[in-house]
């Protein structure tokens, strides 16, 4: 070499140059020629341009090189005191690091696909050569002692029950987490459904540049989400018994208007009737007692929501929506992600699944009924909310009769009505979300100069 920084770097380029061009080449029926033949052409280069012999260095090689395997080649290079005679400005190391720049790692695991269920997971992971290297069925002991020995790497999850825990756990050991929605995942099934072909397709639906995520939950989101299921089991309980309630007193005749304030009322008539046997007396005061048992705990388990609506700042603004309260405003923040991530208040109410299915095709437009994709809890709370809010508007008692509204009831149907009602409230809640402000109403907005 010249000893010039420069003229040797530029030495250094052509010599890659036509080691890594070489590589590509099926030389002798195979890769593992072709990477030889890369590597005896750029020595012969090497020396050329040093003035040295290649023949005498090749005599050597031809007699060794048969018998060695391609990640052995590089015992091949000559190197004498760690530097190669007559100024070669390359060693062994230098070369190997040059040949294998931009060279796939065979080993290290960039993603793993992970299905889940009670005792047993499946995993499957791949190359940075998008080959899979690891296929794995393993318990849950093993599973966890696995990842917390392994190398930090990306790790897909269906996003199902105890996802979010053990997409917390995994962050802790340094991976990264990722949560996909089982329709989204179940498209890259190939073929058959087993645990094997499940983890295969969540590790390559993580790959797709244009994959939605779901948010990981923090375990304090997860506790006060359980608290609106146990309200929500909890009134389903209380509608099952008023039903039972109400069948069995009709049995002896005994009926009573509708509303769940009636009840109370039939229970007392039911319980002073003394034409009724009494052990019918006896079943339908047990009856009362786990009716009113239902009602206490309903109680207390509101007033924790209430604690926690009142504890946050945005969910008091979405309260005053019209048709959302209390309730639909807890819900609204448990259950939405970062609202940000929606580009439109259109986005976030197809999300919560309150938009017509799409069966256009041939250009022609064709609308079918809603969604009802999303969450189930927070869309049904939505279009409760906004039938509510119909009602009053109907009946002639609500300030909040838009012309909008008023045009729309003409129109459709009252059910329907509710349904694009309960679409508006959504837009106007993630509104409220991203920009902070408080829902005004039309004539309480600034009129435009």
């Amino acid at each position: 070499m010249s000893g010039d920084p420069e003229q040797d770097y530029f030495a250094e380029r052509a010599l890659r140059g036509i080691a890594l061009g070489r590589r590509n080449w099926t030389f002798a029926g195979s890769q593992r020629g072709a990477d030889r033949a890369a590597i005896m052409l750029m020595m012969i280069t090497t020396c050329r341009l040093n003035d040295v012999d290649p023949k005498a260095w090749l005599a050597e090689i031809l007699a060794r090189i048969a018998d060695l395997p391609a990640s052995r080649l590089h015992e091949l290079l000559p190197c004498w005191d760690g530097r190669p005679p007559n100024g070669i400005a390359m060693c062994q190391s230098e070369f190997v690091e040059i040949l294998n720049r931009g060279k796939p790692s065979v080993e290290k695991i960039i993603r793993i696909g992970m299905d889940t269920s009670k005792s047993v997971f499946q995993l499957h992971g791949v190359n940075a050569a998008e080959k899979p290297i690891l296929r794995k069925k393993l318990s849950r002991r093993e599973m966890v002692k696995f990842f917390e020995k392994a190398a930090p790497t990306t790790v897909a999850l269906e996003a199902c029950g105890g996802a979010h825990h053990w997409a917390r756990l995994l962050t802790s050991f340094g991976h990264e987490v990722k949560l996909i929605a089982p329709q989204l995942a179940k498209p890259y099934v190939k073929r058959g459904k087993n645990d094997a072909a499940d983890a295969e397709a969540l590790c390559e639906a993580m790959s797709r540049p244009t994959m939605r995520f779901v948010p990981v939950k923090t375990a304090d989101q997860q506790a006060a989400l359980t608290l609106v299921g146990m309200r929500e089991r909890l009134i389903r309980n209380r509608t099952e018994m008023a039903n039972a309630i109400r069948g069995f007193a009709m049995e002896f005749g005994i009926v009573a208007a509708r509303g769940m304030c009636r009840i109370e009322p039939l229970l007392e008539r039911l319980a002073n009737d003394q034409s009724l046997p009494e052990l019918a007396r006896e079943l339908f005061a047990m009856h009362g007692d786990e009716y009113r048992d239902l009602l206490s705990q309903i109680r207390s388990v509101e007033k924790k929501l209430m604690e926690l609506h009142r504890a946050d700042e945005c969910s008091k603004r979405l309260a005053k929506i019209p048709g959302v309260g209390p309730v639909g405003a807890s819900l609204l923040m448990m259950k939405t992600p970062d609202p940000r991530m929606f580009k439109s208040g259109r986005d976030f109410a197809a999300w919560i699944g309150l938009t017509p299915k799409d069966h256009s095709t041939a250009g022609k437009v064709r609308l079918g009924v809603i969604t009802r994709a999303g969450d189930e809890m927070l869309r049904s709370t939505l279009v409760v909310g906004a039938t509510a809010l119909l009602q009053h508007v109907r009946a002639g008692r609500s300030r909040h009769a838009s012309r909008w509204l008023t045009d729309l009831l003409q129109r459709k149907s009252p059910k329907l009505v509710a349904v694009a009602l309960a679409n508006k409230i959504a837009r106007v809640a993630w509104k409220l979300m991203v920009s902070g402000e408080t829902y005004r109403r039309m004539e309480e907005q600034p009129k435009a100069i």
